[in-house]
């Protein structure tokens, strides 16, 4: 190849060629020169088409190499949710579909190079456009650029009052959450939490399962994105606290341990005598108790804040209050009540579903702390509530 390479170049051949022909005195050479141009312009293209499908192969390679990402601060306005329990994964893909970052590699390699990115709170976010994935990591680690709407549910409150405290904090009326929590199984509720052991049917209600809690609120949210992410949070604490688990282990369902919750959230006055209202509670109904009924006047109240009336205590109420035959959450009502009668928070789940052992039937709160004292003798009971009185409790 090399020689024939040299030949095809050569010019001598060629001059004895033509001078065999005959060329004239004094006539130029020609052929030689234009050639050697033309071969060299050739040469110099293939290389260029070389050179630049090396460039292009080297380019298409290096993006398997790199991350796609923007460059700078970006520009414009965004709100993102950073959700309870979410990874820089779950946060990474939530910033690509708002076009925040322009991979979620571009982020989570943010992420991984920053110690501080796990201090990034769940809350609602203003960010940019477009940014890079190290800029909107900084902008989540800026606590100025979180969106501080945050409102607090109590334990213990219906959902009658949990909406009339979301209107007050959202403007949203209450009618709306209402309309938004009328089918519980739409919001995401599993329909198996809608069975007891008692085989009465339920009618699917959103009381209890509306986790009390702080919500941090994007403005945009409307009244079921509200009740939904309650609904969200009920279901994520439950899982965790292996709820259901435990209420088989009760020989009840989930919905007879929530409504059980539910009363010993009303019921307790400290935090330590959540479990104890509920050994009670379960010891009237499937224990000796004579009526195997509640007596609890809490039930009474919630059917009195239904009907838009006003909440009475124990000693101010009538005896056709505390036993209308009519009122479907009767204290004498043999067996649970229909529904929760609140919405109750973590202590009283826990309380509910693992109760200290005792065989209680009574209990009456002796101080002003809201301590209890509890009994199974009933001339006991009476004497813990001459305490209760000479406390200034009764």
């Amino acid at each position: 190849m090399i020689d024939e390479l040299e030949l095809a170049f050569d010019d001598e051949p060629v001059e004895r060629w033509r001078h065999r022909r005959g060329r004239k005195r004094g006539q130029k050479k020609r052929g030689g020169a234009g050639k050697s141009v033309v071969a060299l312009l050739v040469v110099v293209v293939m290389l260029g088409a070389l050179g630049a499908g090396v460039w292009y192969g080297y380019d298409r390679v290096q993006g398997f190499f790199t991350t796609a990402d923007y460059e700078g601060a970006g520009q414009g306005e965004v709100t993102i949710q950073v959700k309870q329990g979410d990874t820089a994964t779950d946060i990474a893909n939530a910033l690509v579909t708002a076009d925040v970052v322009k991979s979620a590699k571009a982020f989570t390699e943010a992420a991984r190079d920053n110690s501080r990115s796990q201090n990034i709170q769940p809350g609602t976010y203003k960010l940019h456009l477009q940014m890079s994935g190290a800029e909107a990591l900084n902008m989540l680690l800026d606590l100025k650029n979180k969106i501080v709407n945050g409102v607090l549910v109590r334990e213990g409150i219906s959902a009658k009052a949990t909406f009339r405290e979301l209107e007050k904090a959202t403007k949203i009326p209450v009618k709306d959450f209402e309309a938004a929590a009328k089918d519980p199984i739409d919001l995401g509720i599993p329909d198996w939490w809608f069975k007891r052991s008692d085989g009465k049917k339920v009618t699917p209600s959103i009381e209890g399962f509306l986790f009390p809690d702080t919500y941090e609120i994007d403005p945009k949210w409307t009244a079921k994105d509200i009740v939904r992410t309650m609904v969200d949070r009920f279901l994520t604490v439950t899982g965790e606290l292996k709820f259901d688990e435990k209420a088989q282990a009760l020989n009840l369902t989930p919905y007879d341990v929530l409504i059980v919750s539910s009363l010993a959230q009303a019921e307790a006055g400290t935090q330590e005598d959540l479990g104890k209202v509920a050994r009670v509670a379960y010891n009237r109904l499937y224990g000796e108790f004579p009526c195997n009924c509640l007596e609890m006047d809490v039930t009474v109240n919630y059917w009195r804040e239904l009907r838009g009336l006003p909440i009475k205590a124990s000693k101010d109420m009538t005896a056709s209050e505390l036993d209308d035959p009519k009122n479907p959450y009767n204290r004498k009502l043999k067996g649970l009540v229909p529904t929760p009668i609140n919405n109750p928070g973590r202590h009283a789940l826990e309380g509910a579903m693992a109760p200290p052992p005792g065989n209680w039937l009574y209990f009456v709160a002796i101080d002003k702390s809201g301590r209890s004292a509890f009994t199974n003798d009933l001339n006991q009971h009476e004497k813990n509530k001459q305490t209760a009185r000479e406390n200034g409790v009764l």
